[in-house]
């Protein structure tokens, strides 16, 4: 496996036994696991992302023993609209960045069966062009029915492929509409696919994702309406830009000499550090750019290569590449906490006779909602009081 860039040793000098001596806390066989995946073995990687995605005992040790190796990984979203070409497009990217030398992980998510929980979809046959090829680690994922499309197995999965090694870490969302905001909680750079002749698609970016978008592409561009499409993205932005003029929102400040500091790697010019710099005091926002693609045939895609690069190097001068994962690792940990409460709270209410009957009491108004949720917290809002104090 290729070594991270900028990097001369993948593990960033951490030795073998190094390694195996931060997996004590985990047991013998999940150390192991962790061990073989850090050493660069797929199977171990396979087998990690399916731990991770069954939430399977022990999955969080793994996860907890990963962190320290993460943190270099370029991760860049892919959404938009069902049959916007989000897949096809993926194909083409990985296979640039393989051109390029760079080891690609994908993260396809896609619909969740109603009897299974697993992904509908599977394994694409629209990402056939890096079959056989080692260095391209695909993995179909559930969306698990969350509304953004992304379970929380997502980002657990993301931080494997990020210790793995793999320099650029593409998420492929459903494509459910304005739910799939979730994507920018998991990825540095979004683009939102739009295809031509949408208009219905384009007035529902106003709804939410046109904040999230970092690059629109305008895929199949070869077909009619592609410059109406690319028109009315131009307007909405001008729209935006007007109305957000007093709030950062997604992109906050732009650096606008550091456009061309990166090549298609994503790699970051040494002139142009997490500090910023004179140019980060301009106060300019990141303006998404418009390309238009037909990924189909290839066509395009040396543009989405630029602009993703350019977005890249943005977030690393302007500090925003930082400032973008401290948040991320907030909503992380709401989220997980959110999770871990709701389970002891459903532990709780079973101790006490199940919901239904809670419910049954309220309803013959021998009680009422509030002082029955009053009554199920008190145990654990005083445990949680003593330890504090």
């Amino acid at each position: 496996m290729a070594a991270r860039r900028g990097s001369t040793d993948p593990w960033r000098g951490r030795t073998a036994d190094g390694r195996r001596q931060r997996l004590a806390g985990v047991s013998r066989v999940s150390g192991d696991l962790v061990a073989d995946l850090l050493d660069g073995d797929h199977r171990a990687l396979a087998r990690t992302i399916t731990k991770i995605e069954n939430r399977a005992p022990g999955y969080r040790d793994l996860v907890s023993a990963l962190h320290a190796h993460t943190g270099d990984a370029d991760v860049i979203g892919i959404t938009g609209s069902p049959g916007a070409g989000k897949s096809t497009l993926v194909d083409k990217l990985a296979a640039a960045y393989r051109e390029a030398g760079l080891t690609v992980g994908v993260i396809a998510i896609d619909p969740a069966s109603p009897f299974t929980g697993g992904a509908v979809l599977g394994d694409r046959i629209r990402m056939a062009s890096n079959i056989g090829d080692m260095d391209v680690f695909f993995r179909s994922m559930s969306a698990r029915g969350t509304l953004g499309g992304l379970s929380t197995a997502t980002t657990d999965a993301v931080r494997a492929l990020d210790a793995f090694g793999k320099d650029k870490v593409i998420v492929e969302t459903v494509g459910a509409g304005q739910n799939e905001i979730d994507i920018v909680r998991t990825a540095d750079t979004v683009a939102v696919l739009v295809p031509p002749g949408s208009g219905d698609d384009v007035q529902m970016l106003k709804a939410g994702i046109l904040e999230i978008a970092d690059l629109f592409v305008v895929n199949k561009a070869d077909l009619e309406g592609a410059d109406r499409t690319v028109q009315e993205l131009r307007e909405m932005l001008g729209m935006r830009d007007g109305a957000a003029a007093t709030a950062a929102g997604h992109h906050g400040v732009v650096t606008s000499d550091n456009a061309d500091s990166a090549g298609a790697d994503g790699s970051d010019d040494d002139s142009a550090g997490a500090d910023g710099g004179d140019d980060d005091e301009s106060g300019e926002e990141w303006e998404p750019p418009i390309v238009e693609t037909v990924a189909n045939r290839g066509e395009g895609i040396d543009d989405v290569l630029d602009a993703l690069a350019d977005h890249r190097s943005y977030l690393a001068a302007s500090g925003l590449l930082a400032e973008r994962a401290r948040s991320r690792h907030a909503e992380e940990i709401r989220t997980l906490l959110r999770e871990d409460v709701h389970a002891l709270l459903s532990e709780e209410i079973e101790a006490r006779g199940g919901l239904d009957d809670l419910a049954a009491s309220v309803a013959d108004r021998e009680t009422d909602p509030y002082t029955v949720a009053d009554e199920v917290l008190e145990p654990i809002a005083d445990c949680v009081r003593e330890r504090r104090e």
